[in-house]
């Protein structure tokens, strides 16, 4: 028995064939594929090329590699900047052939333009030669003419002794009626000659208008025959003759439509239309312009610019004089200015016997509220009550500017505050005099002589001080005061005289406008003159 009893032999176990994958399947199955590996064919560089190109190419391979680009992101990138550069080509190419182009252009144009230079000056050459002989021909025709008054003259003194002496052989002979009747008939039939010779112009001279020196034949003048060559050269020149510009007056209101502007001006409207469109305004000449827009226009049109507006009817009413026997005494305004919860409405309420303050929101006027009043003695009074807030420093500049006498109206129990002190500005700057209410002198606490004295800091001197301005102690609740309240006013209007006349158009002030929900568009006006009747404008 050998040592190799019950041994197999050793080798190698034949496993899974190399580039064969097996692949299981359900129910037991399997399948064996077949694996194929390529490999990438190196190749191997000539003798020729140096190391370092290797080493480097080898050095960027392994930093394209190790940068993570592949080949196929690297070729993209190529036919990116390939494309890059033939796009660039192509603008290059494409900017050349514009450059080109646009000189082909210029030159064409300079080409023309010499062209025109070239052809105006040979027509201008041209009726100069015209013009050159015109005027020597009709230098000819005056020297013919010339030579053949001359001969004439010379003829007529050889002829004029030979006639006489004919006509003393010959003698007058009788004349049968058939002779005379045939001499009418041809001393008509020459006179109807010598009128259509005259009538009909011509430019051959004969020897019968020599003798007559021009007399019964109408010859142009010399300023007719330059006017003529004139005409001629421009016509042959191309030109025609420049009508004179006339610069007009225009006037413009506050807007105005292209074409009544256009008209104004005396131009075409596609002309205006143009200009307007040269300064940026694409509109049509049925458009509505501004003033400042059309007064532009006007400039560049050479002409002058009025401006009117709707205000001007204005002062044409204001310009109408008053006859003094036309003129009768009228009722003052009194405006009631002061600060606020001092008791202005309150006070009128007084006077008119009305609760105006009950309707007011919070108690504060909020418009410029117009009354009248008639006192005892039958004087009418017209009164403004402005309201005393801050916010309403407008409403009481329109009361002082319409108003004859300024009633300041100030608390006895307060002091001079800041619309108080904003009444007074306005009264003097309206040049109008003041009279001082001092109200709520019924209260205890009431202090007159305190507000005296504080009206001297700002100028306003009562007569209890020794001025010029009237002050009364009144009360709106109790009516303490107020027939002296109206006295004054009465007085002060009587220094006035205020007078008006009725027998114009009325001319006044707008206190206060709004808007009616019903009635529309609402205002307030105070008429200061003339007489306002329905449907006046």
């Amino acid at each position: 028995m050998s040592d190799n009893d019950g041994k197999k032999t050793l080798g190698v176990r034949s496993g899974p064939r190399a580039g064969n994958v097996k692949q299981s399947f359900s129910h037991g199955r399997s399948k064996n594929v077949v694996v194929e590996t390529k490999r990438k064919r190196i190749v191997v560089p000539k003798a020729g090329t140096s190391k370092t190109t290797i080493q480097t190419s080898n050095k960027e391979g392994a930093k394209n590699l190790s940068s993570g680009i592949t080949d196929t992101e690297m070729e993209r990138r190529l036919k990116a900047l390939q494309a890059a550069k033939a796009r660039e080509a192509d603008e290059v190419a494409q900017r050349e052939a514009n450059a080109k182009e646009r000189e082909q252009e210029r030159e064409q144009k300079r080409l023309e333009q010499e062209n025109k230079q070239r052809e105006l000056k040979k027509a201008e050459e041209l009726a100069n030669e015209k013009a050159a002989e015109v005027e020597a021909a009709k230098k000819q025709a005056e020297d013919q003419a010339k030579r053949a008054a001359l001969e004439a003259k010379t003829a007529t003194k050889s002829d004029a002794p030979q006639r006489r002496e004919f006509g003393e052989q010959k003698g007058p002979r009788p004349a049968s009626p058939s002779s005379r009747k045939k001499d009418r008939d041809g001393d008509e039939r020459s006179s109807g000659r010598g009128r259509g010779d005259e009538g009909r112009r011509s430019g051959k001279l004969t020897l019968s208008q020599a003798l007559d020196g021009g007399e019964r034949s109408h010859q142009k003048s010399m300023a007719a025959m330059k006017r003529k060559q004139e005409r001629a050269r421009q016509k042959a020149l191309g030109q025609t003759q420049e009508r004179e510009k006339i610069v007009r007056e225009v006037q413009v209101p506050e807007a105005i439509i292209v074409s009544e502007l256009a008209n104004r001006m005396a131009e075409r409207s596609a002309e205006v239309v143009k200009s307007l469109m040269k300064m940026g305004m694409m509109v049509t000449q049925n458009q509505v312009i501004d003033a400042d827009t059309a007064e532009l226009i006007i400039e560049e049109f050479g002409h002058k610019i009025v401006r009117v507006s709707d205000s001007d009817v204005e002062d044409a009413i204001t310009e109408i004089e008053d006859k003094p026997e036309d003129l009768k005494p009228r009722p003052p305004v009194i405006t009631i200015m002061g600060h606020v919860d001092h008791g202005k409405t309150s006070l009128l309420d007084s006077i008119r016997n009305a609760k105006v303050v009950a309707g007011e929101a919070g108690g504060i006027t909020q418009h410029i509220g117009a009354y009248q009043v008639k006192t005892k003695d039958g004087t009418i009074l017209s009164f403004l009550d402005t309201p005393g807030h801050a916010a309403f420093t407008s409403m009481r500049s329109r009361g002082a500017q319409v108003t004859d006498i300024v009633v300041l109206v100030v608390a006895a129990d307060d002091s001079v505050m800041p619309q108080t002190i904003e009444a007074i500005n306005h009264a003097k700057a309206a040049e109008v005099p003041m009279i001082v209410a001092i109200n709520k002198c019924d209260k205890p606490e009431a202090n007159p002589d305190n507000v005296r004295t504080e009206l001297l800091q700002h100028e306003v001197i009562v007569e209890a001080m020794s001025g010029e301005v009237q002050d009364v102690e009144v009360s709106a609740i109790t009516g303490q005061g107020l027939d002296e309240l109206l006295e004054a006013i009465a007085l002060q209007a009587e220094i006035l005289e205020l007078k008006a006349n009725s027998k114009r158009a009325a001319h006044g002030a707008v206190i206060e406008a709004q808007l009616d929900v019903g009635r529309g568009p609402v205002a307030t006006v105070l008429v200061q003159n003339g007489t306002l009747n329905q449907g006046d404008i």
